[in-house]
């Protein structure tokens, strides 16, 4: 036992230290703050992000022993302005960008431990192999002897752990800086920096105007970006909204947020205001599709992360293969074709946009039209057995027959960027559905919704369930001077005698009769 217990010992000696080297050495790369980053932990006590040779190196207090070193690598932007409103405007709401340095540094941590534990075994396997007799004779058993025994093994193990983390492979990219730092409000001596922003220091040496000019940009896009939303999410957390009922549900529209990670916590709280247990995103959560616009999904995930219902689309500015994988990944269920189990139990069809557009009002033919494609939807929709109780897709174009046939109960889209319906369809068996477009999450104008404040009125709507089907609507409008309008609830019927208009021109809500411009 006592035997037994010395070799437990013997491996922790050698096992902690060795996952120390290995993981003080040890680096991953990860998408942050627009940028594909590589992240290493150090024995400092800070969390520094390298920014390169046109802006000042940033640091704060990472509250432990144990600190970080980001550097920022490639990302796209038209600008170095537009790239420092895009550091303030994550920077204000900077919750997902820092769970994901956190899993980085977790990863590393339980890597290097794990290396580590294997690397200390092997010298207790060698020195059980050749076992006791054979070390007598070997080292002997004068106190002589045994130091020796002792410091050839010690050798031996820091020789392993050398070559295992290679330290003479530094890293030529990375800055190293030998600055002086200085508070962000000595940097800054005429501007008043947020009380939550003060404790951030900067590289001392850049000290041009035009680097200053741009810092000082973009603390006041983070002033202004976190005054903004953090009033709009305490305003919706007091909202007057209809609750769901014992047997009803309720999920949540977003659509064309285009970046606007700022209106995620005020989805959110608008959601939780309702009682919502599922979100529903008909699209275009980026402006390119690109993969440094992985912080929007980030922070839509980062919003709804505990609900059990997230079913998302791509629009056509998410075009290609990394929106949808990057959702797959993160466990939301995207477009696939098939049935799923929709809220409140429903069935939900989910289909992509095939268009592809960029920032500008260019947009690329696909191999497949809107028209074609909706025959198919139709299709799938009608020989699917038991009625499609909910169709989601980002062009309402795209779910047109499939309602004139009768087998969509609700068809929700967004695109335009204003709401549309809910217009009342009755199908040619009978049988009655709604369509809806949602405006923009985002408050977005054509594909750019990243800024201090809304450039247009942003929307979610809130959709109510039951039995698994939907039966009432009720949008939620955030002005750009702040203001909420809350629209009414508007109840869903399906019999299919009825042939109610829902709203003037058949259209329930604002936005019935606009042009579908190009978004």
């Amino acid at each position: 036992m006592l035997r037994a217990g010395g070799y437990v010992l013997a491996w922790l000696l050698l096992a902690v230290p060795s996952a120390l080297a290995i993981f003080l050495s040890s680096s991953t790369t990860v998408t942050v703050a627009s940028h594909d980053a590589t992240v290493s932990p150090s024995l400092g006590q800070y969390v520094t992000i390298r920014t390169g040779p046109f802006l000042p190196d940033v640091r704060r207090d990472s509250g432990g022993p144990i600190g970080v070193d980001i550097v920022l690598g490639k990302t796209e932007a038209d600008s170095t302005e537009m790239l420092v409103e895009r550091y303030a405007f994550i920077a204000s709401q900077p919750q997902s960008q820092v769970a994901i340095v956190e899993r980085a540094v977790t990863r590393l941590v339980w890597d290097a431990a794990a290396r580590g534990a294997v690397l200390a075994v092997f010298p207790l396997l060698l020195w059980a192999l050749i076992g006791r007799q054979r070390r007598t004779e070997i080292f002997g058993r004068t106190p002589k002897h045994l130091i020796v025994a002792t410091l050839a093994t010690g050798t031996t193990i820091a020789a392993v752990v050398v070559l295992v983390i290679k330290p003479w492979q530094t890293d030529e990219t990375k800055v190293v800086d030998q600055s002086q730092w200085q508070s962000l409000q000595s940097y800054l001596p005429e501007f008043d920096v947020p009380a939550e922003a003060r404790d951030i220091e900067v590289q001392g040496t850049l000290a041009a105007s035009g680097t200053k000019r741009l810092v000082l940009s973009a603390v006041d896009t983070y002033r202004m970006s976190r005054e903004f939303y953090d009033a709009a999410r305490d305003k919706a957390e007091t909202l007057e909204l209809r609750r769901p009922g014992e047997d009803e549900s309720v999920a949540v529209i977003v659509s064309d947020r285009h970046d606007n990670i700022g209106m995620d916590q005020v989805a959110r709280a608008i959601a939780d205001r309702a009682d919502a247990s599922a979100v529903l995103n008909a699209g275009d959560d980026t402006s390119t599709g690109s993969e440094w616009e992985a912080f929007s999904l980030d922070s839509l995930d980062d919003a709804f992360k505990d609900y059990d219902g997230r079913f998302s689309v791509q629009g056509n500015h998410d075009h290609g293969t990394f929106v949808q994988g990057y959702l797959d990944d993160l466990g939301w269920q995207t477009a696939s074709g098939s049935v799923l189990e929709g809220p409140g139990g429903g069935r939900l069809l989910a289909y992509n946009d095939p268009r592809s557009s960029g920032l500008g009002t260019w947009r690329d033919q696909p191999g497949i039209s809107i028209d074609e494609l909706a025959v198919n939807i139709a299709d799938r929709a009608c020989e699917a057995g038991q009625r499609i109780n909910t169709l989601l897709v980002h062009d309402i174009d795209m779910g047109t027959v499939a309602l004139e046939r009768g087998c969509v109960d609700l068809v929700i889209s967004g695109h335009v960027h204003v709401q549309v319906g809910p217009d009342l369809v009755k199908g040619s068996n009978g049988e009655s559905g709604y369509n809806y477009t949602n405006g923009t999450t985002g408050g977005a104008a054509y594909a750019v919704a990243v800024g201090s404040k809304l450039r247009r009125p942003a929307e979610v709507t809130l959709v109510t369930y039951r039995d698994g089907r939907p039966v009432g609507l009720q949008p939620v409008t955030l002005q750009t001077n702040g203001v909420f309008d809350v629209g009414d609830y508007l109840p869903l019927t399906y019999r299919s005698e009825d042939t109610r208009q829902v709203g003037a021109n058949g259209s329930g809500g604002s936005g019935g009769g606009q042009d579908r411009a190009l978004r």
